[in-house]
């Protein structure tokens, strides 16, 4: 499948992808953990993902010596890899992680994995479908299975409700965001070891909304 845009610059070290519905309807839901997280990396290295390339809503810069790229894709979480595929082919990054939420975790437990199945997450369905590979590291941030009087979709698209559940949700962001940087900076055996360690006390000032 022949893509339009090709990155000029040097190849980055390491694209992070966070998957997300676009637009204001769907910000800050359960489902957009991937944008939520991004944008903590974004203020945290000053690398503003503003460019439209790709399907996606992309920057790339240096932290700590290290080439970073970051992504937001634009299609709906269902198409995820088309975005996906056309960054890693124009990006050509030595090494890629996807961000995203899973309603198998408990709400604000995190995993991180080498690799894996796409398990029940249609995004990463989509990604593995359309790139053909299973083997990338992958950040899951646990939002919960829905109460049984939910339905699953009008769960996933819910924003949390109390302020005890915007603060897990921003301290579970928070550490994924930790995750990604050290798998950045360190590697996916260093960002193992962040992702799968027990939560830390609750940071404060949790986000609004």
């Amino acid at each position: 499948m022949p893509f339009s845009f090709r990155f000029s610059g040097a190849a980055p070290d390491t694209l992070l992808i966070g998957l997300g519905n676009p637009g204001e309807k769907y910000a800050r839901t359960r489902h957009n953990v991937g944008f939520d997280v991004i944008d903590i990396i974004s203020a945290r290295t000053s690398i503003s993902a503003s460019k439209l390339r790709c399907h996606a809503l992309t920057g790339v810069g240096v932290w700590r010596g290290v080439r970073v790229a970051i992504a937001k894709p634009n299609t709906y979480m269902n198409d995820s890899g088309r975005a996906v595929a056309e960054l890693l082919a124009a990006f050509r990054p030595r090494q890629f992680a996807v961000i995203y939420d899973d309603i198998d975790l408990p709400q604000g437990q995190l995993r991180v994995r080498a690799s894996g199945s796409a398990g029940t997450h249609n995004g990463m369905r989509s990604i593995i479908d359309s790139i053909g590979r299973s083997d990338f590291p992958r950040v899951r941030v646990g939002i919960g299975k829905p109460p049984a009087e939910w339905d699953l979709k009008d769960w996933v698209l819910s924003r949390y409700s109390t302020a005890d559940e915007r603060q897990l949700a921003f301290d579970a962001y928070n550490r994924a965001a930790d995750a990604a940087l050290e798998l950045a900076e360190r590697g996916v055996e260093a960002a193992l070891r962040i992702g799968n360690a027990p939560a830390a006390a609750p940071a404060a000032n949790p986000p609004r909304g």
